[in-house]
């Protein structure tokens, strides 16, 4: 894991009250967090951010377009921020995507490269959303993968349960927070 990095992924404010199911999934997300950061892991945090005016969405995508119907993700919004329940804190990097995957109009891949990191441990909200692209995405960059399927998190827990069981398997490693922590941890 000495090269890895956990990315926490559009946990702001306005997608938790959407998503959030009661279950339990802050308190994991904040394990995870609070565990990669014991074992030496850097927590890199990716929010979807639209400037004023949104100039970077083209009205021919049909996801970005229902996006700004719904007045969600305007940088500066205060639902635009992460959840306070597991914000960063000082020397966690936040970086600001411009699409679904955590790659796309971000620096993120510039971040990764300059730590040498080349695996990636995927946490975040929706699992059929900016997991997925950022699954897909990292695969095409030949990142190792680990997806911890119970800090992530879908608006369908049908769709989660496919796309964790049936569909990650074949390009991840899928774990639960606790087995991961259990696999981190100092010996």
């Amino acid at each position: 894991m000495a090269n890895s990095a956990l990315l926490v992924m559009d946990v702001q404010r306005d997608v938790v009250a959407i998503a959030d199911d009661g279950s339990g999934y802050l308190p994991r997300l904040r394990r995870a967090i609070d565990g990669a950061r014991a074992a030496g892991i850097p927590v890199i945090y990716v929010v979807l951010g639209l400037r004023p005016g949104d100039p970077e969405v083209s009205p021919r995508n049909k996801v970005m377009t229902n996006i700004l119907r719904a007045g969600l993700f305007t940088e500066g919004r205060p639902g635009t921020e992460i959840h306070d329940d597991v914000a960063p804190q000082q020397g966690d990097v936040v970086v600001t995507k411009r699409r679904g995957s955590a790659f796309s109009g971000s620096d993120l891949d510039l971040v990764l490269r300059a730590r040498d990191v080349d695996s990636l441990v995927l946490t975040g909200i929706a699992t059929s959303a900016v997991v997925l692209s950022t699954l897909w995405h990292a695969i095409d960059l030949d990142f190792g993968l680990t997806v911890l399927a119970d800090a992530c998190l879908d608006t369908d827990p049908e769709v989660h349960r496919v796309l964790t069981e049936k569909l990650f398997p074949q390009w991840a490693d899928v774990v639960t927070v606790e087995d991961w922590l259990k696999a981190i941890a100092p010996q």
